[in-house]
């Protein structure tokens, strides 16, 4: 693995190939999810790992509000807002990912958009255009975060709101392979990590495969304080552990913010 890949065009092709092997955040949610949606119950829209996200981190109805949901393809976050009476627009990097989104739409009839493209680049979408971003834990695969932050602050509208969710970067200073076949937590790798750095391509071959997303550790200050830069506005902070492995036991794995962009009167004030 070379340092100068391409990580949209590498990840595209992962998350392509994710969708084909059933990864879990790939499986559309069933008829019954939907049904249960359109009756007022949409707890299954998660951020971070399987944690409902908190019902008052949206607004109190649904109906007519224009949600981006950011990075997150698959058929799961997308069709449930819909289906609770949300205008809905899907962007995500992986055109199998979007596929799944319109496949529910199909059969549940939907109606939700759906628009290929990298994270860091959202000019598809004029400023201002949505109330509400949902971006559950997908930016371990954008290798920076500043131009995600600074897109999704442009195409809010004032006192519209940005649901984050992502990974503890903590979680990658542990050896992969003590971990996986062990059992250990075995530190390791200095922060911030990145897979292209610090894994020969061999190495990661043989632990996660050739065609495995490509991954990226992020510090909080470029969480947090990205977001803040941007000129949000922090309004709730929480955390899950990993939905998977063993250190759910010691640690969170997982992040959530909600951030508003000011109105013009917060603005002045």
């Amino acid at each position: 693995m070379t340092p100068d890949i391409d990580p949209v065009a590498h990840n595209r092709a992962a998350w392509d190939k994710q969708v084909e092997q059933d990864n879990e955040w790939s499986r559309p949610v069933g008829p019954d999810v939907i049904a249960r949606a359109r009756g007022g119950d949409w707890s299954t829209v998660v951020l971070i790992g399987y944690e409902p996200t908190p019902r008052d981190w949206f607004p109190a109805d649904l109906h007519g509000v224009d949600i981006l949901c950011l990075a997150s393809g698959g058929g799961q976050q997308g069709p449930v807002l819909a289906a609770a009476g949300a205008n809905v627009t899907v962007f995500d990097n992986s055109p199998r990912q979007l596929e799944q989104d319109r496949m529910v739409a199909d059969r549940d009839n939907l109606a939700i958009e759906t628009v290929l493209g990298d994270m860091r680049d959202l000019t598809a979408f004029a400023g201002e255009s949505f109330d509400l971003i949902l971006h559950p834990v997908s930016n371990l695969f954008c290798p920076e975060l500043a131009p995600v932050w600074r897109e999704c602050f442009r195409v809010l509208r004032p006192g519209g709101a940005l649901l984050a969710g992502f990974m503890n970067p903590d979680l990658y200073i542990f050896d992969m392979e003590a971990q996986d076949q062990r059992g250990e937590l075995v530190v390791r790798h200095q922060l911030p990590y990145a897979d292209l750095t610090h894994l020969s391509k061999e190495e990661r071959e043989r632990l996660v495969g050739p065609d495995a997303p490509l991954e990226y550790s992020h510090t909080m200050t470029e969480q947090i304080g990205g977001q803040l830069a941007a000129g949000f506005v922090l309004t709730a902070f929480a955390e899950a552990p990993h939905h998977a492995g063993i250190t759910a036991k010691f640690m969170p794995g997982y992040f959530a913010t909600r951030a508003l962009k000011p109105d013009s009167a917060a603005a002045r004030g």
